[in-house]
């Protein structure tokens, strides 16, 4: 609970937020470090040191990037600011990276930073498709294909690339919806499980659009590659040779 120092407002605002519009679990929301964050942006300190141990907490209680990020950004527009200050953003995502690397290493389906499948879910997830496209005698590659996204740029730091892929999530998330088969397949580079049809060509431009609109509005355009290059990759009749493929597409 908020401690006597801090006016509970700003803080209750923050949660009540957050909770409504970017949060996943309201059970896990509060800890000491969002309170401190409100103390610090309430007495005009420097946030930086504050969003850091916010950043440590939220990795530690596994949220995350996509959801630390957004979480932050809803505190600052809710005390009357545009957006959160660059350097505390950065601070978050330094935070998160340390807390993530000090806790125990377990396979995981989901990459944190963009909130999308890794590649092995999207091997797992092609290997379903390619199965059942067997069952039912047709070709995976009449049937499917993969979108292929890239946004890279000259090497950046982590805070840059940890914010690039939030946004690439979010947008991607948007476009397909959430539970769509898609992954980070490396540094910038993305990749989505599609059926074939007549609006899988014209929805790339569209796609290209929503994926630069999503990065200015979280204002990291100038993060990733504009236009974002994307294109169709065609998937080859076995499963196996799909798995060379994504092995070919990671950098």
């Amino acid at each position: 609970m908020p401690t006597a120092t801090t006016d509970p407002a700003l803080l209750r605002t923050w949660e009540t937020a957050s909770i409504d519009t970017v949060w996943l679990r309201p059970g896990d929301w509060y800890t000491p470090a969002a309170e401190a964050l409100v103390e610090a942006l309430e007495a005009r300190l420097d946030t930086a040191p504050a969003a850091f141990r916010l950043g440590q907490a939220r990795s530690a209680a596994g949220v995350g990037i996509t959801e630390a990020i957004d979480d932050m950004a809803v505190l600052f527009r809710a005390a009357g600011f545009e957006s959160a200050p660059i350097r505390s953003i950065r601070a978050l995502c330094e935070g998160w990276t340390e807390g993530s690397t000090s806790a125990p290493n377990a396979p995981s389906m989901t990459d944190a930073e963009s909130g999308l499948g890794t590649t092995e879910y999207l091997t797992q997830r092609l290997a379903e498709v390619y199965g059942a496209s067997q069952r039912h005698g047709k070709s995976v590659t009449d049937t499917h294909a993969l979108v292929m996204i890239d946004v890279t740029v000259a090497e950046n730091d982590p805070w840059q690339r940890m914010a690039r892929n939030a946004a690439v999530g979010q947008a991607l998330k948007g476009a397909y919806g959430e539970g769509h088969p898609m992954a980070r397949m490396g540094d910038g580079l993305y990749a989505v499980l599609v059926e074939r049809g007549q609006s899988l060509g014209t929805g790339i431009a569209h796609l290209r659009d929503h994926i630069s609109d999503r990065a200015l509005a979280m204002r990291v355009g100038n993060l990733m590659r504009q236009p974002p290059r994307v294109w169709i990759e065609s998937l080859p009749a076995s499963h196996m040779y799909a798995t060379e493929l994504l092995d070919s597409l990671q950098r």
